[in-house]
């Protein structure tokens, strides 16, 4: 880990052969191990960006008090941070675990090509981990959402879309 706080580092190996998924997702199993001896939570990540770099992180909800400090969050946050770059495009994310709904989406929105995991949302379950809920959320009906309702309240027009509207008037913005 560097003085910015992202761990980074350049996967050099002979005749430019790079590790396997296998090993990558060992070392994902390994940060968690890890993880869990210093206080935080048993998930490790890697990102491995489209040029090599491979960026790390893992699970500090409980030691940061920050519901969205996953592993593969921070995995993501340190991979755009040490780029300088919110577009991940080619990069595979290994993760110890199967990633989440906010994980998935937060994957999606980095345009990681590709997510290799070891343990399932199952063997998560089992350690008391139970994603579940989350899942139902997404891919359930009505009564999968009552733990948390989300509801769209009327507002004139347009006050609704005033910063959709700004957006598309700014010659600045940065398309994401």
């Amino acid at each position: 880990m560097d003085s910015t706080g992202i761990t980074t580092s350049i996967v050099t190996t002979h005749a430019d052969v790079q590790p396997s998924p296998a090993e990558y997702l060992a070392r994902a199993v390994d940060l968690a191990t890890e993880n869990v001896r210093n206080d935080g939570g048993p998930f490790g990540a890697i990102v491995v960006s489209a040029d090599g770099r491979v960026f790390e992180g893992v699970n500090r909800v409980t030691a940061n008090l920050d519901p969205s400090a996953h592993a593969e969050v921070t995995a993501i946050r340190n991979a755009c941070q040490g780029l300088g770059t919110f577009d991940l495009s080619g990069a595979v994310l290994y993760t110890s675990c199967e990633p989440c709904p906010m994980c998935l989406a937060t994957s999606l929105w980095a345009r990681i090509e590709k997510v290799y995991f070891a343990a399932n949302r199952d063997d998560a379950a089992d350690a008391g981990f139970d994603d579940a809920v989350f899942y139902r959320y997404f891919e359930g009906g009505d009564e999968d959402r009552a733990i948390m309702p989300v509801a769209q309240e009327p507002l004139p027009p347009a006050q609704r879309v005033a910063a959709f509207t700004e957006w598309s008037q700014t010659a600045t913005r940065i398309d994401y």
